[in-house]
């Protein structure tokens, strides 16, 4: 089986795991990619599903490692391809000198990327008729997991220490959503220049269109290199079902934003998180993508994953094939308006873990 098209299995319906126990660190609740657990298959390190329901019940299994991390994917009784786990990252053993571990204030994505949420508190979430419906950033808050807030200094150590204790070599800050009309870029640039004090490294901010377009320019001015703004759906009627407080920011916003973004950070260097499964058709998707890459913004579309706890934590996930007729296409506009993953600087993109796209870009240059 082709490796975009095996990810594209392995991300819809998830992974049993022989041994729950073995294998690499994985993430539950929190922003972000969560019920995951990262593996690499032919040399793409992905997020896998082994938390959620679909993974409890998929046809895929994947057996206890050996001492190098290395592992089978099984389905049917027949050998698929090859895994590998990742060790955990040597600087999860530190702490500050407050007694906070390291991985309360970032944790890896992926295989290089450090990521944060920088405020795990959102003014969308307080509210399950404002929430969106497939996030869990409280969950991890809830859990004692992390922390509500990660001051520019906490994130300027932990950052130094995983390049160079665990070669990170770009950086993820998201934000829950605070009051106010910058939508966290202003909390966005506070940790960008904590980092940028501490260690040289590239760093994707993440947040919801601020409403002053001069928020761009101060965040590339704090150090903010690349900077993602998450559509995740992108017809209005799936948008205010899905995610009805964050609906509000219209699509028209976003993309007003974007091109306000795209001469500030470059081409190819703003970003856009699109999850595929929530209703959207595939139309309906790769006509927007068509929109993000006409103006130079790169469209991050992945497979919807459910997460336990959360409303949508039944919602199916898309079916493999589905992936494949949005992913294969846009692979290809991508190509064609010389948009790569591999020159984003920092962020989901670049790292391209929870979803095949970057794969298929392979595929497509070689």
């Amino acid at each position: 089986m082709p490796t975009e098209l095996l990810i594209n299995e392995l991300q819809s319906f998830g992974v049993r795991l022989v041994d729950p126990k073995a294998g690499g660190d994985s993430r539950r609740g929190g922003a972000g990619p969560s019920d995951h657990m990262p593996m690499t298959i032919d040399g793409a390190t992905v997020m896998i599903p082994v938390h959620n329901a679909p993974a409890f019940e998929s046809p895929y299994i994947v057996d206890r490692p050996d001492a190098l991390g290395r592992s089978r994917v099984r389905r049917d009784g027949a050998d698929i391809g090859e895994v590998k786990f990742q060790l955990r990252p040597r600087f999860y053993e530190r702490a500050t000198a407050d007694g906070i571990p390291y991985s309360k204030i970032a944790t890896l994505h992926g295989r290089d990327v450090l990521a944060t949420t920088v405020l795990q508190t959102c003014i969308r979430y307080q509210s399950r008729t404002k929430t969106c419906q497939f996030c869990a950033i409280g969950q991890s808050l809830a859990a004692g997991r992390t922390i509500e807030r990660k001051t520019p200094e906490q994130l300027g150590e932990v950052a130094k220490a995983a390049v160079e204790l665990d070669g990170v070599t770009h950086m993820v800050m998201t934000t829950g959503t605070p009051p106010g009309a910058d939508r966290g870029a202003k909390i966005l640039c506070e940790s960008a220049v904590g980092v940028k004090a501490a260690v040289d490294l590239p760093i994707q901010g993440q947040c919801e269109p601020p409403d002053d377009n001069i928020w761009f320019q101060r965040m590339k001015d704090a150090g903010i290199d690349s900077l993602g703004m998450h559509l995740e759906a992108v017809s209005e009627t799936v948008r205010a079902r899905i995610m009805p407080g964050k609906a509000q920011v219209s699509v028209q916003r976003y993309f007003a934003a974007f091109e306000a973004a795209v001469p500030v950070f470059g081409h190819g260097q703003v970003s856009s998180y699109i999850l595929a499964g929530l209703g959207d058709t595939k139309k309906q998707i790769l006509g927007i993508c068509e929109r993000l890459v006409g103006i130079g913004v790169y469209p991050f579309v992945v497979p919807f994953v459910p997460i336990a706890g959360t409303p949508l934590e039944s919602h199916p996930t898309p079916p493999p094939a589905f992936m494949h007729d949005i992913l294969a296409p846009l692979s290809e506009m991508l190509r064609a308006a010389g948009i790569r993953s591999s020159d984003i600087k920092a962020g989901c993109g670049k790292c391209g873990a929870c979803s095949a796209l970057s794969t298929y870009e392979k595929r497509r240059q070689a």
